[in-house]
């Protein structure tokens, strides 16, 4: 077939020379396929994208939001990880600052992060939450490489125990962010070693723990005398009285969490919100469910007495006929005060 070609003559103003171009008609032009234009399931994840490796990949997602949209779409495809690939990202890495590995228990592994770890010893923020495939082997390395480090977590990360603990609060003794939910193996002595050697904490979440009891918390209120935030949800050993001491000692509190303990009451709760401490437990809607929670498992009728005596008077009743104290409260405070236990009661 014999090309129809059409010449344009430009002159340039600069020169007398003639530039000449050739221009093919565009019914000859060749058609053009764009690469993104390809079915994406059918072809470019499955017989180009697959081939490519990591670095190639993240490179890619930084060309156009088509490609990201398309790398999205391969990874949520991805039937198989390789194990290296956190090592062929960060090889050449020598000054993280940051590092968030959440929830990668499936693939990641000591034989990954250790390298990682000890070639970057200014990190100061690692997240290694749900990582199950760890073991004590990074949070050593962790510790004796990254002695600047103030932000840790190792939520659910069960390898996690006392001595391991104690390694940690000798060598990061500048940590000021500890996450430790779900750390079910720690128990007082070595939360009571952290709260000395870590004196400058502000963050600080012991929840899920069964072991955690008023030791570890008051130890961490007198020693944590700027903590802000504690979580501890679950810990059902923890009682009023380190709560207490959590209000007594630590006057820049701004949240406590304590949702299913059952043994913290009203009583300890309420001095906390009285300085808009944010609580996770609902305050009680009424005052008698206050009377209730305020005494614990008992009520003091002697209390309850006088709310109910109180009641009487703010209410402007007077008695026509002048009765002892004995016979007022006996005719009028007793029948209120029955029905304050019986709310209490059905409260509980």
């Amino acid at each position: 077939m014999k090309r129809r070609r059409s010449a344009l003559i430009h002159l340039d103003a600069n020169s007398e020379k003639k530039v000449i171009k050739f221009k093919m008609d565009e019914e000859e032009q060749a058609p053009k396929f764009p690469f993104l234009a390809l079915p994406w399931d059918d072809i470019l994840v499955p017989h180009i994208l697959s081939y490519l490796p990591l670095t190639q990949l993240v490179i890619l997602q930084r060309v156009s939001k088509q490609f990201r949209s398309l790398i999205r779409v391969f990874f949520a495809r991805c039937r198989s990880f390789e194990l290296e690939a956190v090592g062929s990202l960060l090889k050449d890495s020598r000054d993280l600052r940051k590092l968030s590995l959440v929830n990668c228990s499936s693939w990641l592994t000591d034989e990954e992060l250790l390298p990682v770890i000890n070639r970057n010893r200014r990190l100061m923020s690692a997240d290694l939450s749900g990582c199950v495939g760890l073991t004590s082997r990074s949070l050593v390395a962790v510790s004796l490489n990254c002695v600047h480090l103030q932000r840790l977590a190792v939520a659910r990360c069960h390898f996690v125990d006392g001595p391991l603990l104690r390694v940690l609060a000798d060598r990061c003794g500048a940590l000021r962010w500890l996450d430790l939910s779900g750390c079910c193996q720690l128990n007082d002595d070595g939360i009571c070693y952290l709260a000395k050697k870590c004196a400058g904490l502000s963050f600080l979440s012991l929840a899920t723990n069964e072991k955690i009891t008023d030791e570890s918390v008051e130890e961490v209120a007198k020693n944590c005398r700027s903590l802000q935030h504690l979580n501890l949800r679950c810990c059902l050993r923890v009682r009023d009285r380190a709560i207490r001491t959590v209000a007594e000692y630590c006057p820049t509190l701004k949240s406590l969490k304590v949702k299913h303990c059952p043994d913290v009451t009203e009583s300890s709760l309420e001095p906390l919100r009285k300085r808009n401490v944010l609580v996770d437990v609902p305050s009680p809607p009424g005052r008698e469910r206050l009377v209730a929670a305020h005494y614990g498992p008992y009520v003091n009728l002697q209390m309850v007495q006088v709310y109910c005596f109180c009641d009487c008077i703010k209410s402007g009743r007077k008695e026509k006929k002048k009765t002892s104290t004995y016979s007022y409260l006996l005719h009028n405070c007793l029948p209120r005060t029955i029905k304050y236990l019986v709310i209490a009661y059905k409260e509980r």
